[in-house]
C-alpha cells in the first residue's frame, strides 16, 4: 500500500525555508546543476556561432538543433541508468554517482574531441561529436535527477530544484560569456578545452557527494532477459498507470502543455530585438546580467512557493505567470527601442520563467516512485519538452502571418488549456493493494 508523505498543508516558516538552501545536499545540488548546464551552451548557441564563423550554411547549422532530441528521448535509455551497475565504480561510490561520473567524463571527452576538429574542412565529425556530447549530457541529467529525487523528501524537492537551476544558470553564464571570451582572445579550440576542464567540478562533486541508493526495488542479479525487460522497462510505465489510472493521461497532458507558451515564444525574442533595432551589446548585457539575476530570483520564489503553498496553487501560479508575461513582449513590439523597456520585459519574463520551472520540476519529482526514479522522471521531462520543441519550429511562420505583437498574444493564450487542467490534478493516487510499490504522494 502506498506510504503517506508529508501532507501539503504542512508549512514551514520563512527561516526554515531559507535554512533548506544551506543544507549540504542542497549545496551539492548547486554544483551538479553547474555541471549539467555547462554542455548546453557548447552544444547549441556556441557551436552555432562557431559554425557560422566557419562559413557553414544556415541550413546545415539548423540541422544541429536535432541533437536536442537526445534530451527529449532520454527516457529510452533511462532504464539502463536505473538498473545497470557500473563495474567497480558502483561498489566505490554507488550507482547514481557512478553513472554521473561516467557521463561527466563522456561530456569532457567530447568537448576535447570538438576542440580538435575543423568545421570548415569536414562537418561530419563535428556532427557526430555533437550527437555524442548531447547523449552524454542527457545521461548526466538522468543520473543527477535520480540522485536529487532520492536524496531529499518531497517537501525538500522545491529547494533542491531551485539549487539545481541556480547552478545551471551560472553554468550557462560561464559557458556563454566565458567561452566566448576565450574564443575571442584565443580560439574556439581553447574555449572547448576550457569547458572540458570545468567539467571537473561535476566529476569531483559526483565522487564526494553523499551516497544515495535505490531505496525500493533492485532486480535480482540472475533474472532472465524477459523478466529484466518487464521489471526495468515496462515496470516504470505500468507502475505509473497503476497508481494513477486513467488520470495518468491527464497528468501527462498537463506536463506536456505546461511550458508550451515559453517554448513557442522563446525562439522569436531574438528576432524581435533585432527588428526593434537593439544592438548586440545591449541585448547581451541585459540578458546576461538583469536576465540572470531575475531568473535566479524566480527560481528562489518557485522553491519557496512549493514549500509554503498547496502544489495546485503553485502550479496555477506557474502557468498563469509564464503565459501572462508573454504579453509584455507584445507591449515591447509596439514600443520604442529603449534599454529600460528591454530590461523590464526580460526581468519580468525571467522571474516567471524561473519560478515556473522550479515548480514544475518539484511537481514531476513528487510523481515518481523511488523504485523507478530515473525512468519515470525522464519520461515526465521528455513529455514537457517534446510538444514545445515541435510547435516552436512554426513560430517564425506565425510571426510572418500576424506580426510580433499578435504573436505574443497568441503565445499567452496557449497557456489556457494547462491552467484549466490544474483543476483536474487533485484526484488521489489509486490504491493498488498491499503489494503495490511505494509511490509519491498524490498531486
Amino acid at each position: 500500500m502506498s506510504n503517506e508523505k508529508t501532507a501539503p498543508d504542512a508549512r514551514k516558516s520563512i527561516t526554515q525555508s531559507l535554512i533548506g538552501y544551506a543544507r549540504p545536499r542542497s549545496l551539492v545540488m548547486l554544483l551538479l546543476g553547474f555541471s549539467a548546464g555547462l554542455p548546453f551552451y557548447m552544444i547549441y548557441q556556441n557551436l552555432s556561432l562557431w559554425l557560422a564563423e566557419a562559413g557553414v550554411s544556415k541550413g546545415e547549422i539548423g540541422l544541429f538543433a536535432w541533437t536536442g532530441f537526445a534530451f527529449t528521448f532520454k527516457f529510452l535509455w533511462a532504464p539502463a541508468v536505473d538498473r545497470l551497475p557500473i563495474p567497480i565504480l558502483e561498489k566505490l561510490i554507488g550507482r547514481r554517482r557512478a553513472w554521473m561520473a561516467v557521463a561527466q567524463i563522456g561530456v569532457a571527452l567530447t568537448l576535447l574531441a570538438m576542440s580538435s576538429v575543423n568545421p570548415a574542412e569536414n562537418l561530419l565529425p563535428v556532427a557526430l561529436i555533437a550527437i555524442a556530447m548531447a547523449f552524454a549530457a542527457a545521461t548526466q541529467d538522468i543520473a543527477i535527477d535520480a540522485w536529487r529525487i532520492e536524496a531529499a523528501s518531497d517537501e525538500e524537492q522545491g529547494v533542491m530544484a531551485a539549487m539545481y537551476q541556480y547552478g545551471y544558470r551560472v553554468a550557462i553564464m560561464v559557458a556563454g560569456a566565458g567561452a566566448l571570451f576565450v574564443a575571442d582572445k584565443v580560439n574556439w579550440a581553447a574555449a572547448y578545452q576550457f569547458m572540458a576542464l570545468l567539467m571537473g567540478v561535476g566529476l569531483l562533486t559526483a565522487i564526494f557527494a553523499p551516497k544515495v541508493e535505490v531505496r525500493e526495488y533492485v532486480p535480482p542479479p540472475r533474472a532472465s532477459f524477459s523478466k529484466m525487460v518487464s521489471q526495468s522497462v515496462i515496470g516504470p510505465f505500468r507502475d505509473f498507470y497503476l497508481r494513477y489510472g486513467m488520470h495518468a493521461l491527464v497528468i501527462l497532458l498537463f506536463i506536456a502543455l505546461f511550458r508550451v507558451p515559453d517554448f513557442l515564444m522563446g525562439y522569436m525574442t531574438g528576432p524581435l530585438y533585432i527588428e526593434l533595432g537593439y544592438d548586440k551589446t545591449t541585448i547581451g548585457a541585459v540578458r546576461s546580467v538583469a536576465g540572470l539575476i531575475a531568473t535566479l530570483f524566480g527560481v528562489f520564489l518557485g522553491g519557496v512557493l512549493v514549500l509554503r503553498a498547496n502544489i495546485k496553487h503553485a502550479l496555477l501560479f506557474g502557468v498563469i505567470s509564464q503565459s501572462a508575461t508573454n504579453l509584455i513582449y507584445s507591449w515591447l513590439a509596439l514600443s520604442s527601442a529603449t534599454t529600460a523597456g528591454l530590461a523590464v520585459a526580460v526581468v519580468i519574463d525571467n522571474i516567471a520563467y524561473g519560478a515556473a520551472g522550479t515548480i514544475l520540476i518539484a511537481y514531476m519529482s513528487s510523481l515518481t516512485n523511488t523504485a523507478f526514479t530515473a525512468t519515470q522522471y525522464a519520461l515526465f521531462s521528455s513529455f514537457y519538452a517534446l510538444p514545445g520543441k515541435f510547435v516552436g519550429g512554426f513560430s517564425g511562420f506565425m510571426v510572418e502571418a500576424v506580426g510580433f505583437a499578435w504573436f505574443f498574444v497568441i503565445t499567452a493564450l496557449v497557456g489556457i488549456p494547462a491552467a484549466l487542467l490544474v483543476f483536474l490534478l487533485g484526484r488521489p493516487e489509486k490504491n493498488t493493494g498491499e503489494d503495490a510499490p511505494t509511490g509519491a504522494a498524490p498531486p
